[in-house]
């Protein structure tokens, strides 16, 4: 009995009220809590222009919100071109991002082109209310600033779809066409038979579903779990993905060796990857407010580029998509991967689809 008394447990148990005890845990919860916040909490902003920010070296136009959207244009004189698209670029891209068609179909179709760096990349500034809508009324603002008229095209880029299926939802009013070349999808989109997108879910690295699964659940801390080196962590962001298709292999061992891989990321992301890279995967797989695959037909065509050995967007889910939207003129290319815009000829294929006189269909 004795020894029971002078236990460390009994002592506790006998002489420490509850109260005193919560009032000693309290402190220690809060220390606790505190780090936890300060953790997660994304670094400054290096905002362009502002005290130790990147300096400005591109067009902008101001937004209605005081926002600015740094732009180039390229193709025909806007005043003479028959025909006006704006670009949306993909996760690594930039303002200069384009089809890359070529200079004679260009001025042969009189195409007009603008691209943008989208909110938080580049010299564009952030948007902390960034979603799938606030990406598509950017792109409307630009063009009304850029004069572009009633209506216009719009193409994008993998990840940069969002703002197309962003316009044919919140601006469909606005827009000519529209044209979205091997986008990303979110595999938790309701319109998806829940074992077709495991299946393709689970096909993905570890990493790659883990960085989706905190997006989608859990965004407040993507930032910090994307920083953690001993998480499993996003495959695409390092660099690290396995590409099935050759060319795809072969452009991305190319920016590797010199360079311009790691250029194109720090470029993209000089005001942070938390307003680029993070922000732009806690809007894409995150929650939607609607599913693509409800929306109306549309009074205008859309068209739909898919690479058959694209090891970043699953094939069969895009198929899905066409085949739920048979409004969607589908394109499947074969033998192609993600890198569409390093396909020689496919801008000048896609320019003569949407705008006529295909010359191989």
């Amino acid at each position: 009995m004795g020894m029971l008394s002078t236990s460390p447990r009994f002592i506790a148990r006998v002489h420490m009220p509850r109260g005193r005890r919560l009032g000693m845990v309290s402190p220690l919860a809060r220390s606790v809590s505190t780090w936890i916040s300060r953790a997660v909490k994304p670094p400054p902003t290096k905002i362009c222009a502002s005290d130790g920010g990147p300096p400005v070296t591109a067009n902008r136009v101001r937004l209605s919100d005081g926002r600015h959207l740094a732009y180039h244009e390229s193709g025909a004189n806007k005043a003479d071109a028959k025909y006006k698209i704006v670009f949306s670029h993909g996760f690594t891209g930039s303002r200069l991002d384009s089809l890359r068609a070529s200079p004679e179909v260009i001025e042969e179709l009189g195409v007009y082109m603008v691209g943008f760096d989208r909110a938080g990349y580049g010299e564009s500034d952030p948007n902390p209310n960034r979603d799938v809508r606030t990406a598509a009324l950017d792109v409307e603002e630009l063009a009304d600033s850029l004069g572009l008229g009633p209506k216009f095209y719009l193409v994008g880029f993998s990840i940069g779809n969002s703002a197309v299926w962003g316009a044919l939802k919140y601006i469909p009013e606005r827009l000519a066409g529209a044209v979205l070349m091997a986008p990303v999808i979110n595999y938790r989109w309701p319109g998806f038979p829940p074992e077709l997108a495991s299946e393709a879910y689970n096909k993905q690295d570890m990493g790659d579903q883990w960085a989706l699964r905190v997006a989608y659940h859990a965004p407040s801390i993507l930032h910090w779990w994307m920083e953690q080196s001993w998480l499993p962590t996003s495959t695409v962001i390092k660099g690290t993905t396995h590409l099935p298709n050759k060319l795809d292999a072969e452009i991305h061992r190319s920016r590797m060796a010199d360079g311009s891989g790691e250029k194109r990321k720090n470029q993209a992301t000089q005001q942070g990857k938390y307003e680029s890279f993070y922000r732009e995967m806690k809007v894409m797989f995150g929650k939607w407010d609607f599913d693509p695959m409800d929306l109306p037909e549309p009074s205008f065509p859309v068209h739909l580029f898919q690479g058959d050995e694209d090891g970043l967007v699953p094939v069969t889910l895009q198929r899905y998509i066409a085949d739920k939207l048979s409004w969607i003129k589908y394109h499947e290319l074969p033998s192609t991967g993600h890198y569409l815009s390093s396909v020689p000829g496919l801008g000048d294929k896609v320019l003569r689809t949407v705008f006529g006189n295909p010359s191989s269909e």
